[in-house]
C-alpha cells in the first residue's frame, strides 16, 4: 500500500454520487416538465457510476 489516503479523496465520489441522487429525488417531487428529464439524468448518474465501476473491476 502506498499510504494512507485522507478522508476526502476516499468519501469525494461517494458523496458526489449521494447528492447527485438526492437531487434528482427532490427534484423529481418538487414539478413537472424539465424537472422530470432533469430528475431522470440525475437519477441515472448513481446507476452509470454502478455499470462503470463493475466494468472496471472486470479488467
Amino acid at each position: 500500500m502506498s499510504g494512507a489516503r485522507p478522508l476526502r479523496s476516499i468519501f469525494a465520489w461517494p458523496l458526489a454520487i449521494f447528492i447527485t441522487g438526492l437531487a434528482g429525488l427532490v427534484i423529481a417531487l418538487t414539478g413537472d416538465g424539465w424537472r422530470d428529464a432533469a430528475s431522470w439524468a440525475a437519477l441515472s448518474a448513481p446507476v452509470a457510476a454502478a455499470i462503470w465501476a463493475m466494468r472496471a473491476r472486470r479488467t
